[in-house]
């Protein structure tokens, strides 16, 4: 039936995933293949994933994939891992409900993009924390994510990851600030 068919795609997906984990990982250490995309629409690839594995409390406010063209050179396995890794701290910080937000804007030299959070927030004195292997908050895991999203968005990327803005108990903002490509 419909139901099950969807259900049967969507596991496709997470194994095509899992491929994607395995080839991020083969990745690092290596320097890996940029190449030029549109900013919104690879971030609307990272919602549409996203959103159908959060609780259906958490609401999502991204861009429209046409709502401009800035382009950016990225590995998309390495930049979408960065992507999805704010996005599941953000699902974590917020406890299954609450609203994951996403902007895209520019200047003459990057492209900026915010990912923001209703979640629990972080403490001014832990923004450059939050990046050091082995910060964590959470009970399980390593604290190894957003280390390895800031050495991917950095030394891969050339461009620079940080903490916008926090405010305990309203939520966070990540800003990804890549070279922007000119025309």
């Amino acid at each position: 039936d419909e139901e099950m068919q969807e259900i049967v795609t969507e596991l496709g997906k997470d194994v095509n995933r899992l491929e994607l984990v395995a080839d991020r990982f083969s990745k690092i250490g290596s320097a890996p293949e940029l190449k030029p995309v549109n900013a919104y629409t690879q971030l609307e690839e990272m919602r549409v994933y996203m959103q159908r594995r959060a609780p259906r409390k958490v609401s999502f406010d991204f861009p429209a994939p046409d709502a401009g063209d800035l382009t950016i050179h990225i590995n998309a396995h390495l930049f979408d891992w960065v992507v999805e890794n704010l996005m599941r701290n953000a699902l974590d910080s917020m406890g299954g409900k609450g609203q994951i937000s996403a902007e895209i804007y520019d200047d003459s030299d990057y492209v900026y993009i915010d990912i923001t959070d209703t979640g629990g927030g972080i403490p001014e004195n832990k923004f450059k924390t939050v990046f050091r292997p082995g910060f964590t908050t959470k009970k399980r895991g390593w604290g190894l994510g957003l280390s390895l999203a800031k050495r991917i968005i950095q030394e891969y990327h050339s461009g620079k990851i940080f903490v916008k803005k926090s405010v305990e108990g309203v939520g966070t903002t990540f800003t990804i600030q890549m070279p922007k490509v000119n025309d």
